[in-house]
């Protein structure tokens, strides 16, 4: 990861410098100890964002961040892909953000600050949430610190909405306030409006449907060829994943991606770009089901594996 230089961060115009207080708790992700869990020692950090206020359909986001933590002391710390206990380049896991009150663009404020802050510690922020509105004020702190950026979107729907029920930061505008601030590519896509839909097509937006996927061999390195930047921020909408495979999220999508197809492209983006941070959202926990929560805590680790290979 790329260390910062240059001025203090500020935000909003403030004159301020960033300067948060960020605390670790001890429910640890995948239950490290001490040693490889201190924030000052700490290559990453996992920020819980439990944050549920603009959901459409299924409700139980704001339970995703505290699920994930738990299932994650499971996940076994060998990589065997990789080869390797990838946990031992220290990973810090912060109290979770207080913004359940918020009104969405307050919480945005929130977390971009926070973000920042990360940032301004030399850390890889890895963010669960949480609905995907958190998206946007995650973005606007990288954008701070690396300018030429683009994201790219894991997830089932566009969310290129303007607005949806009167709210301009809903979950459902989280890449239409993202493309706001930078490019983005879009893979896995398979549910949008017909105003998304156009916008897309009018502007040639590079969005790689989910149908499309299955029929492409060479998919992987046509997405990454369409970053055209250096530096990549990668977010995880898991609905992305067919229903069959991930049922615990709000909007559950069929026809959807596999373990593999997403892990094979995060693992090829690593190698071929200069990723500098993750978000894995919209998981709702099925009481008595853990399948979801492990799976999103073990791409978790797949993202930290992939990044510090």
């Amino acid at each position: 990861m790329g260390a910062l230089t240059g001025s203090p961060i500020k935000a909003f115009g403030d004159d301020k410098p960033v300067n948060i207080k960020l605390s670790t708790i001890s429910q640890n992700f995948l239950g490290l100890p001490d040693e490889f869990s201190s924030y000052d020692n700490a290559r990453v950090a996992v920020l819980p964002v439990p944050y549920e206020a603009t959901v459409s359909y299924g409700k139980g986001t704001s339970h995703g961040p505290d699920a994930i933590i738990t299932a994650s002391t499971q996940v076994e710390l060998y990589d065997d892909e990789l080869g390797a206990e990838q946990y031992k380049v220290g990973v810090a896991t912060l109290k979770p953000l207080r913004v359940t009150n918020l009104k969405p663009k307050e919480m945005s404020n929130e977390v971009e600050k926070a973000v920042l802050q990360i940032l301004c510690d030399k850390k890889l922020p890895i963010v669960l949430g949480g609905e995907h509105s958190i998206t946007p004020g995650i973005v606007r702190a990288m954008h701070a610190v690396y300018k030429n950026i683009t994201v790219v979107q894991f997830d089932a729907h566009a969310d290129l909405r303007q607005e949806y029920e009167a709210e301009p930061m809903s979950h459902a505008c989280a890449m239409a306030r993202v493309r706001d601030i930078c490019p983005a590519v879009q893979i896995g896509i398979r549910n949008l409006s017909k105003e998304e839909a156009a916008w897309a097509n009018n502007e040639k937006f590079p969005i790689f449907y989910a149908d499309k996927l299955r029929k492409l061999d060479n998919w992987i390195n046509d997405a990454i060829d369409a970053i055209k930047t250096e530096c990549v921020y990668v977010t995880i909408d898991v609905d992305a994943f067919d229903s069959s495979v991930m049922p615990a999220t709000g909007t559950p999508e069929p026809g959807g991606m596999n373990w593999y197809q997403v892990t094979d492209f995060l693992r090829t983006l690593t190698r071929q770009r200069k990723v500098v941070g993750f978000d894995l959202v919209e998981l709702s926990p099925i009481k008595g089901f853990h399948a979801c929560d492990f799976l999103v805590a073990k791409l978790a680790y797949k993202c930290i594996g992939y990044w510090s290979a």
